[in-house]
This record gives C-alpha cells, structure tokens and sequence, in this order.
C-alpha cells in the first residue's frame, strides 16, 4: 500500500498533468492572491482554474505551509522540485544531499523556488532541476573548467548535470567537498 507522501506525490503529479502548471506555480498563485482563510483560497482556485476540492485543498495546504516556513514549508517547496516531468530526479537530489549532509553537520539547506542552496557559513552550492537532468552548481572560484565542470553565472561559478543518483561519484562529491571546505 503506498505511503501517504506517495498518494501526495502522485496527486501532485497528477495536477501538474491536468493543468500543464508545476505545483510551485500553483503555490505561487495562493501566496500571490493575498486571500488568507483556508476556504476562501480553496473557493478562489475552483471557481478561477476549474480545479476540484480535493486538489485545490492540498495546493492551500502546501502553500500554508510554505508561508510557515520551517521543515513543513522547506519540504513542500522541495516537493515540489520534484514532481511531474521531475520526479525521476529526486533520488539524485536525495543522494547529494546525503553526501554534503556527511560534511559536517554545520550545513544548512535552504530551499527556494527552483533549487536548493547549499551553506555552510555563506552558500557554497546549489541542487536542482534543470534542463530534465540535476544541476549541482558549486561556488569554486579560481577553479579550472573542465567537460563535466562547466562554468555557471549567478551565485555560483560553476556546474556539473547528472541524469540520476549514478552521477554522484567520486570527482563530484570531491568538488562538493571543496567548495564546502571553501565556505
């Protein structure tokens, strides 16, 4: 029998589907109609967008959530990372988050909209999906680009794709490892 966080993910999946919107977009829409009773939001989405009680309800949840911030709202807006066309990824992004968990436990996780950063006393990466595969990008400045260490533009100065959990691998967790140490 699947788990409760599975039914979440397959629903999730499943109106990401049926509405061609990712579930963040979704969540973007609750926080950004300012409407702040529970009902009100679920009553807003199905007479706006069409969408039935039961999947209006779980998008005003995990926007609640969200707003509350703590693991509860870090944990819907990673959720919603990886759904959908995503969901595949999230083994992968699991899998880094162990290895830079192992570091020391002075990292912090700070999940946004579209990624998650990676911090030790400032941010020495980021984890997410990007272009159907996961992105790591790392905060190495000074470091040599290479085939696999591509440079990155924004917060950090380089990135490395993998297409699942295999790509985790030696050299990877090495440069997580540096740029850790760098922070």
């Amino acid at each position: 029998m699947p788990s409760i966080e599975d039914q979440i993910r397959t629903q999730v999946a499943n109106i990401e589907a049926s509405t061609g919107r990712s579930f963040a977009d979704w969540i973007g829409i609750v926080r950004a109609s300012g409407i702040e009773r529970h009902a009100q939001a679920i009553a807003m989405l199905k007479a706006e967008y069409g969408l039935g009680h039961g999947n209006a309800n779980l998008i005003v949840m995990k926007a609640r959530e969200a707003e509350a911030g703590g693991a509860q709202g870090d944990d819907a807006l990673i959720e919603a990372h990886y759904t959908g066309k995503n969901a595949a990824l999230r083994p992968a992004y699991d899998a880094v988050v162990a290895a830079v968990r192992s570091f020391g436990d002075d990292v912090e996780l700070a999940p946004k909209k579209t990624y998650v950063s990676l911090r030790r006393r400032k941010q020495f990466g980021q984890v997410g999906p990007a272009a159907g595969q996961l992105e790591v990008s790392l905060n190495l400045p000074g470091k040599d680009v290479t085939d696999r260490l591509r440079p990155a533009s924004g917060m950090a100065t380089h990135r490395v794709r993998i297409a699942d959990a295999s790509g985790l691998d030696e050299e990877l967790v090495g440069l997580l490892r540096e740029a850790y140490e760098r922070a």
